[in-house]
Parts: structure tokens; C-alpha cells; sequence
């Protein structure tokens, strides 16, 4: 059974990204382990690949550092296998369908439930074509996490009644990245899904500092966070233990202050 809940068992969740093999296999296990110490419910694994489309330069080049050092899907397997052999926290994969097809959906999602892998999000799965894909997932233990972007209120009901895991609330239009400053109407967005389902929310797409996350916290179920920690590891290499622990500590404050 997926441990997705479990992140939001005991009030706003803290999400954290990172993509697998940046900078080594070896390293993201570490960080891994590292940003669950420092307070974060759930991990997010980005599987790299060559056209991350909804990605931001961040992430993009966090994709080319790690394909350029050897990271595979199966690598990616065995990072969270050794995970596994340390932890339980809710794992999630962020890919695209390009990936999980040349893999094979059977084998890809057997492998996930081999390994606990909780949930899954593909940014360029359209809504409307999940439905070869659902069922293997759910058949082997694997949520497939809808994202929601400012949008019709009808789209919004149709994608949070079918939503499994969590809705991942996307802040705003555009690609991921850091942002000044966050201004759509998330509450609208959130209420609207609350309507239809009890699947916690969470938001993500330029959330970096404490005070950003606190706001997002504020009017959903927790915040999820990618580029700023991406670029933390960009700058410290295999040196960003401490930093990234000490980043976490601080936006899961952040979050928690909004309970």
C-alpha cells in the first residue's frame, strides 16, 4: 500500500525534489536520508531524462549532469533500493512518459512495487490519456499523482474526483523555477478540489524561501519544493550535506507554522 498519507499524518507536509545521479547515485542516497532527517515527509525523485519539457534551466541542467554521468532508469532503481534498505519515507517518482514506455509499463511499475515506490508524476501525461497507465500502476501499489494548474473549475472537479496520493497543486503557469513572488489564486484552486475529494494538496513550481512556503502551507496541505534544492547540490557538489539539511530545517519550519 502506498505511504503517500503517511506524509500528511501529522499536519502540513514538507516535499522535497531532487533528481537521482546529481551528482552520484552514491550522493543522492545520502541526500536523500540527509533531507529526511531534517524534517521532510516525502522525496520526490526526478528520473533524468534528455527533454524534461515541464523543467525549469535548474532542473534541466541538474538532468544533463546526471545522464552525462551514467544515471539509467535501473540506476535510479537501485538509489531507491538502498533507500529502502534505510528508510520508509513515501518515495515518489517525477518522470516522463518517454522513460516508463521504453521501459515498459508492466516492468517499470512491477519494479516500483518490488521496490516501494509510492507514487509516480508524469507532467506530460495529459489527464485525458491516463487511462492505459492507471490501472498497471494501481495494480502494483503506485499512485498516479494528478497536477492541477490554474484552469477551468470544471477540469479542476474532473481531474481531483479521479485523483490517487496527492493533488499536486502547480503554482503557476510556466515551467518550474525559483519565483519572487507567487500570485495566483491558489485557495479558489484548492477549495474547488476540496469539493470532491478529501486527497490532500500540496502546492509546488517556485516555492524557495520559508515565508513562501508558510503561504503555500497556508491555504492547502504542504509544499513541495524542487529548484532551490536542486540548486544547493549544483553549487556544493558532493559537498551539500549540511547545506541541504539546514535548507530543509528551515522550510519545514515554514510549513509547519502554517498548521
Amino acid at each position: 500500500m502506498s505511504k503517500i498519507k503517511n506524509a500528511f499524518q501529522n499536519g502540513k507536509a514538507f516535499i522535497a525534489f531532487l533528481t537521482a545521479g546529481d551528482p552520484s547515485a552514491d550522493k543522492t542516497v545520502e541526500y536523500i536520508l540527509d533531507m529526511e532527517e531534517a524534517g521532510a515527509d516525502l522525496v520526490e525523485i526526478g528520473i533524468p531524462f534528455s527533454d524534461p519539457t515541464a523543467e525549469g534551466v535548474v532542473i534541466q541542467e541538474a538532468n544533463i549532469r546526471a545522464l552525462k554521468a551514467g544515471m539509467t532508469t535501473d540506476g535510479v532503481f537501485d538509489i531507491v533500493r538502498r533507500v529502502r534498505e534505510k528508510s520508509q519515507i513515501p518515495l515518489v517518482f517525477l518522470t516522463y512518459l518517454n522513460p516508463v514506455f521504453h521501459y515498459g509499463y508492466d516492468a517499470f511499475f512491477e519494479k516500483c512495487r518490488e521496490l516501494s515506490v509510492d507514487g509516480i508524476i508524469i507532467p506530460d501525461l495529459p489527464f485525458e490519456e491516463k487511462g492505459e497507465l492507471a490501472p498497471i500502476a494501481a495494480s502494483n501499489g503506485v499512485d498516479l499523482i494528478s497536477m492541477i494548474s490554474p484552469t477551468s473549475e470544471e477540469r479542476i472537479r474532473k481531474i481531483a474526483e479521479d485523483a490517487a496520493g496527492f493533488i499536486y497543486i502547480v503554482s503557476s503557469m510556466g515551467v518550474t523555477g525559483v519565483r519572487s513572488q507567487i500570485t495566483t489564486d491558489l485557495s479558489s484552486i484548492v477549495n474547488m478540489v476540496r469539493k470532491v475529494t478529501k486527497i490532500p494538496c500540496a502546492v509546488g513550481f517556485g516555492i524557495s524561501t520559508p515565508e513562501q512556503a508558510e503561504k503555500m502551507a497556508a491555504v492547502s496541505d504542504g509544499a513541495i519544493v524542487g529548484s532551490a534544492i536542486v540548486k544547493i547540490i549544483a553549487a556544493n557538489g558532493a559537498n551539500a550535506g549540511e547545506a541541504l539539511k539546514e535548507y530543509v530545517r528551515s522550510m519545514k519550519a515554514g510549513v509547519r507554522a502554517a498548521d
